[in-house]
């Protein structure tokens, strides 16, 4: 077995206020060098926006949190001396979308690095949770190691580590994974049955989510659907306890800091209260997961 050294990385994760990926209230960074932690750093952002109860309930951060907290222009350059020029990890596209789209809030130039999507590297590397099971917690579990979810920093750990441990379990360093990402999860299997074709693109980054769509969307409703089957999203009518995210139109988001909302919104509120996880997006923050997606590597 060859030597896997030379390994330096950055992995990151956020937490948001509200269901727009940009307002951003918490950024945890952890830098790892040849397979140990070498630098962590964390702080609460003013996200200069509105906290839904459904957040708050996630991550504990309310608007009580970030009073006198720094606003993101503040930590740029912290951002870019950690981020500029690196390999920055983060696990499924969720946080790159955030800090993407948090820097154009800003009109702050985008960072020069590389991204690598730690799910993608489980998915490949553990046959297991191929399919699903991949998210963060469970991958956690299955590796041994102990976090506190929905901690920015502590997330940002936990996904460095995984990506550690499927080095090591895979012996391919981090050149080899970048392209190791861009091939099917098994090529045996690439060729799939047309039910599940219909369910989801199976080697979309995103299969295993069931998505739902509400609201006035910009794009029609089919297209929305075929976009979300294409990054591997089973499409359901309507919310159900196999629901894991929901789209709502971004006028219906910002309708009275998002008092005004349909049934189905409601429904899956209801349903986050009870314990299951559902992720809500704005319809702008899930086109920019399809782009994104379309984009990889």
């Amino acid at each position: 077995m060859k030597q896997i050294q030379q390994m330096e990385f950055v992995a990151i994760d956020v937490e948001t206020a509200n269901s727009d990926m940009a307002s951003i209230c918490q950024i945890g960074i952890a830098k790892f060098s040849n397979g140990k932690l070498v630098e962590e750093w964390c702080s609460l952002i003013d996200p200069e926006d509105y906290f839904d109860h459904i957040n708050i309930a996630i991550h504990g951060i309310d608007e009580t949190c970030v009073a006198g907290k720094p606003k993101l222009p503040e930590i740029v350059q912290t951002l870019k001396n950690f981020l500029e020029n690196t390999l920055c990890v983060c696990h499924t596209h969720f946080d790159r979308v955030s800090i993407d789209k948090a820097l154009r809030k800003y009109d702050v130039k985008p960072f020069s690095l590389t991204w690598l999507d730690s799910a993608m590297v489980v998915r490949r590397t553990w046959s297991d949770v191929a399919w699903q099971g991949y998210g963060l917690a469970n991958v956690c579990k299955k590796i041994g190691y102990t976090f506190k979810h929905h901690d920015a920093l502590e997330d940002a750990k936990a996904s460095g580590y995984v990506l550690l441990a499927a080095i090591n379990e895979s012996n391919m360093d981090l050149e080899a994974w970048k392209k190791r990402i861009t091939q099917p999860i098994d090529s045996a299997n690439s060729s799939c049955g047309a039910a599940v074709r219909r369910e989801g693109n199976p080697e979309g980054e995103l299969f295993g989510e069931e998505i739902v769509f509400t609201g006035a969307l910009v794009i029609q409703r089919n297209e929305a659907s075929n976009f979300a089957a294409g990054i591997g999203c089973k499409v359901a009518d309507g919310v159900t306890k196999k629901t894991t995210l929901l789209v709502v139109g971004d006028q219906d988001v910002t309708k009275l800091a998002g008092k005004e909302k349909s049934a189905k919104h409601l429904k899956a509120e209801l349903l986050i209260a009870k314990g299951q996880k559902i992720r809500i997006l704005k319809e702008s923050d899930f086109l920019e997961l399809v782009k994104l997606s379309q984009t990889i590597p």
